[in-house]
């Protein structure tokens, strides 16, 4: 009994020496900023319907541009997105190019948008846009956050000794966020409609 325990110890202390405990830190930290990006993304993709409903009642004939909303949102609703996706590459690449194509996709309908004064004047359209801008500020910061802990948490199983441990425990590098130019993931992306327009002077 009493050699048990000495074992336990031991144990315990030669993981903690070799970096076990901070890969587990670290990695429920990647599990939270991860959480953190999904629930900024839904709610991103919770305010598009109500935005095309409005839209639609004052530019129904840009059917192109809506429809392309209407699809970058299904294709994005459509992915299976789970807590793992940050350990395959592949899949997170996946889902990037889905978001992508949706911020994409809303920045044309907000284009199409300034062309019609009356739009960018009624009151639902102007809240939707303060959701809308606050949203994509939030998904900057969650993004920004995964970024640092994915990076803390690959360097963790990395580094020596601790990359030992995660050779031991099967503990892997961890898929991230990736831009053309970083110094975009910085900023929010712009969400502007302006005033409405004032008639000119007589």
């Amino acid at each position: 009994m009493q050699f048990k325990l000495v074992l336990t110890l031991l144990l315990s202390l030669l993981l903690a020496g070799c970096g076990y405990n901070q890969i587990q830190i670290n990695d429920e930290q990647v599990g939270a900023s991860w959480s953190e990006v999904l629930n900024q993304y839904k709610r991103r993709a919770d305010l598009i319907p109500n935005l095309v409903q409005v839209v639609q009642g004052y530019a129904a004939h840009e059917k192109d541009v809506l429809t392309r909303v209407t699809e970058a949102r299904a294709n994005v609703a459509g992915m299976k997105v789970t807590p793992e996706l940050v350990n395959d590459p592949e899949a997170m690449a996946r889902f990037q190019k889905a978001q992508g194509e949706l911020s994409g996709a809303l920045s044309r309908l907000l284009v199409v948008a300034e062309n019609y004064p009356n739009l960018k004047a009624d009151a639902a359209f102007r809240d939707l846009q303060a959701q809308l801008e606050g949203t994509e500020n939030r998904i900057t910061v969650a993004r920004n956050r995964y970024i640092k802990a994915v990076q803390e948490y690959n360097v963790t199983v990395r580094t020596f000794p601790n990359n030992l441990t995660a050779m031991v425990i099967g503990a892997k590098t961890k898929a991230n966020f990736t831009v053309d130019n970083e110094a975009v993931i910085s900023a929010p992306p712009k969400v502007e409609f302006g005033t409405p327009a004032r008639p000119a002077a007589q």
